[in-house]
């Protein structure tokens, strides 16, 4: 391992993509120091401060551990990726459903880049749709602005919605430099980039805080927990179910070819942390309702994470879209037709439909385990809050088993990026092969 880690910056391109991602995510975070414009920081940090408590800060705690975003820093990146996040999971699914966008999805290289085009497009639109809410819903508190600010509203609400869209698409841009010059998927290290500072400033804060015997031990109790949840999600992560390929034989003049055995990974957890959005998103909406117009039962009720019916609709809403989400993706009869297509077979199972209904069958049993999985993952923080109270909020959303499923698999792809190019240069790499389930253990 130290040896592969040696190696890393001894290669001059690997040393470059690692320099390029750590300067780029150094650009990510000075963003966060520049304000918006007009704000009095003081005054809006003190409101937040006393907001975190209550129903709008859990909002925004989760929104925080989702996206990468710091609605309460009031900067310029305040909004983070959750536009472009927005607009990557409606053409995901759009893609899916709309037969126009299906055709250009399968059209190579040029049809994807044509779908990144239309989803950066997207991005603007719901970039001034959430800076407005931004500016009436969080800025329009009184002493919040500059007094002189006031006389100028009109033009504010503008100024501002530009440059919290201005932020994002520039966030947007340093992730796909990331990804075109860097190491890993650049949305996603910007992602885990804002859980591990949001996290720091937790610990910060816990430290400015009265220390007692409790508190630290509550304290140690909870990293024991959570260090139990992450290699929960490390061994989820990587676990998959391998269906045996056989390639057909095919003989040519004197010579036989084909005939060799392969496997066909599907993950357990195939879909993701895409569950966890989607239901995080529909929860949020009764409770805001409820704040709106003052039914205070509807808000208490979905309180980002407290009670009974929100633990209870939250688990459905993830179960159901665990399944829903797979059921998009993954396409068996594709799958089924491209194997027939390439001359490979399942042994035992018939080529064609007989396949597409063994891998749909097979995928159906590995998403329950995922599902099941992602659901207690999700509502790990619900159960930790109620007896590790004393802690902080935002802390242990950042420690949640969202964040930590994002921590993981964004780390675990950049140890695989990494591990693959020192393998193309023939150097050794962190992680070996292995026949088993994860996929490690097996010496080249």
């Amino acid at each position: 391992m130290a040896v592969s880690f040696t190696n890393l910056f001894r290669i001059k391109e690997i040393r470059s993509k690692i320099l390029i991602t750590l300067g780029l995510l150094f650009c990510y975070r000075i963003g966060f120091a520049i304000p918006l414009p007009g704000v009095n920081i003081e005054a809006f940090l003190e409101q937040m401060g006393s907001a975190g408590k209550g129903t709008y800060g859990r909002l925004m705690d989760l929104m925080n551990v989702l996206t990468g975003a710091r609605i309460q820093s009031a900067t310029i990146f305040s909004l983070g990726v959750m536009p472009y996040i927005s607009a990557s999971i409606i053409f995901s699914l759009m893609v899916k459903v709309v037969p126009t966008l299906e055709k250009i999805s399968k059209e190579g290289p040029s049809g994807q880049r044509k779908i990144t085009q239309y989803t950066r497009l997207a991005t603007i639109p719901i970039c001034l749709v959430q800076s407005f809410f931004v500016v009436f819903g969080t800025l329009s508190g009184g002493g919040l602005l500059y007094p002189e600010v006031q006389q100028y509203w009109g033009f504010y609400v503008i100024l501002v919605m530009c440059s919290l869209t201005a932020g994002t698409l520039f966030i947007m841009w340093l992730g796909e430099q990331i990804t075109e010059h860097g190491v890993g998927n650049g949305i996603s290290l910007i992602i885990m980039a804002g859980i591990v500072a949001a996290l720091r400033q937790s610990f910060l804060s816990m430290g400015g805080q009265e220390s007692t015997t409790d508190t630290w031990q509550m304290l140690l109790m909870f990293l024991m927990t959570w260090g139990i949840a992450v290699i929960a999600v490390v061994y989820m992560t990587k676990a998959q179910r391998r269906i045996p390929i056989q390639q057909a034989k095919q003989t040519r003049g004197r010579k036989v070819y084909g005939g060799q055995r392969h496997f066909l990974p599907l993950k357990v957890n195939q879909a993701g942390v895409m569950p966890i959005i989607f239901a995080s998103a529909l929860l949020m909406i009764p409770a805001l309702i409820g704040g709106a117009v003052g039914w205070g039962w509807l808000q208490d009720t979905f309180q980002g994470g407290a009670g009974f019916w929100y633990i209870a609709s939250y688990g459905s809403l993830i179960f159901f879209f665990s399944f829903f989400w797979v059921s998009l993706m993954f396409q068996p009869k594709e799958m089924a037709d491209n194997l027939k297509e390439h001359g490979s077979f399942i042994p035992g199972i018939r080529p064609g439909r007989k396949t597409a209904e063994f891998l749909e069958y097979t995928m159906v049993r590995i998403t329950l385990a995922g599902a099941t999985f992602l659901t207690v993952i999700a509502v790990f923080p619900s159960f930790v809050r109620g007896g590790f109270g004393q802690l902080d909020t935002a802390m242990i959303y950042f420690m949640s088993g969202t964040s930590i499923l994002i921590v993981v698999g964004v780390a675990l792809d950049l140890v695989e990026k990494l591990n693959g190019l020192l393998i193309m240069r023939n150097y050794e790499g962190f992680m070996k092969e292995s026949g088993g389930a994860s996929g490690w253990g097996r010496k080249r």
